[in-house]
């Protein structure tokens, strides 16, 4: 309601990304409803599709069953829109994807990529790949996901680690200049929270995503929306203290950070300190648990009991819907099993009543989900006036 008891209605931007969302989800097929979904008059409701028809991001397919009046005009996203297209840059390759207006992954492609070589040559090498996928067609927005932090309205890194080069440069401004779409740019871990959170909640709910793998990454989500925090570092629990870690240094100049004792590097050197020197991945730690190698075994069930001890503080903190644990490490039984039992060990009862913690269902492509999806979240639709 507003000041003076009049009711009021949601933002353009954020009425747009929920009725396109209810469309593409299918829990609407018509304007009635949407109206009802959304609680909001049918003219309104109206005036707001009819302006994304004009804009071709919708389009009507026929009618609907008759509930006593006019049959309805059924709804959809239309298919001749344009295209999105995401990459996800890592460092050693890259994921690059097309996507449908609904955020749904069409196709993916993977590439090697070197981001010592800087950002010129790395983006030229995605480019490559974005002009084959949207050969044709559209491009309505391009998504990109990079390993470190990243300051959203200039779509630039700062104070990375492994990315020569790179601070200062603008991603947005350099793929706008080429697409001439919107751009949007974010931290991996921050995408994969979006791509899984918008999956299994659409746009309310609260959720953390956590990364696992080589190394650790969180992302969190409040009301449907990526919270970045004051620095655009929230959700970092990479580098929270754990007193078990024996004071072993970390990258970022600390020691004794989660990432030293539960990211897939640290399984992998640890087993090495144990003479297995044939084990070089995050992936031959998993595959020695998974046959009963008692000493892999051991280190990932710790390493998840690392990982939980650091999440539960944050979980006694923010009271999410659910945990969702994505990466390489997520795939272990005993891992996930250790993360569960050391959250539900450690918080208010009342915190965990209805806690979700679970593998993410998007896998592998969460990350491009999420860039497609804030790209969406960034592309200007029209005003009603």
């Amino acid at each position: 309601m507003s000041t003076d008891g009049a009711p009021t209605t949601p933002s353009d931007d954020l009425l747009n990304r929920r009725i396109i969302d209810l469309i593409s989800r299918g829990d609407a097929r018509s304007r009635s409803d949407l109206a009802s979904l959304l609680g909001l008059a049918p003219s309104t409701v109206g005036l707001r599709v009819q302006s994304l028809i004009d804009a071709h991001l919708l389009r009507e397919r026929g009618e609907g069953t008759s509930r006593g009046g006019r049959r309805p005009r059924l709804l959809e996203l239309d298919g001749d829109a344009g295209v999105v297209l995401t990459a996800d840059i890592g460092g050693g390759h890259a994921r690059i994807g097309v996507h449908g207006l609904s955020g749904a992954v069409r196709d993916v492609r993977t590439i090697p990529v070197v981001l010592a070589d800087g950002p010129v040559a790395t983006l030229d090498a995605v480019c490559a790949v974005f002009d084959e996928l949207s050969r044709g067609t559209i491009v309505r927005a391009i998504g990109v996901s990079l390993p470190g932090p990243v300051e959203t309205r200039s779509g630039t890194v700062h104070q990375p680690s492994r990315m020569p080069g790179w601070p200062g440069f603008s991603v947005i401004a350099h793929l706008s200049e080429r697409y001439g779409a919107t751009v949007a740019v974010d931290n991996d871990a921050n995408l994969a929270a979006l791509g899984e959170h918008r999956e299994q909640f659409g746009l309310g709910g609260h959720s953390i995503t956590v990364k696992a793998g080589t190394a650790i990454g969180s992302g969190i989500i409040v009301d449907g929306a990526i919270h970045r925090g004051a620095t655009a570092a929230a959700g970092d629990i990479t580098h929270t203290r754990i007193d078990a870690s024996a004071g072993r240094p970390c990258s970022c100049g600390n020691t004794g950070c989660l990432e030293t004792v539960a990211s897939g590097a640290s399984l992998v050197r640890q087993m090495q300190e144990l003479a297995h020197q044939d084990v070089v991945r995050t992936g031959d730690v998993l595959q020695l648990a998974a046959d009963g190698n008692p000493e892999a075994t051991t280190l990932v069930r710790t390493a998840g009991t690392h990982l939980g001890q650091a999440l539960s503080g944050v979980v006694n903190f923010f009271n999410p819907h659910a945990v969702f644990l994505t990466g390489s490490m997520s795939a272990s039984e005993p891992f996930l099993a250790a993360v569960r039992s050391r959250v539900y060990e450690a918080c208010h009862p009342l915190v965990t009543q209805q806690l979700r913690i679970e593998r993410a269902r998007t896998g592998a492509d969460a990350i491009l989900c999420g860039a497609a999806l804030w790209a969406l979240d960034n592309l200007e639709l029209p005003v009603v006036r």
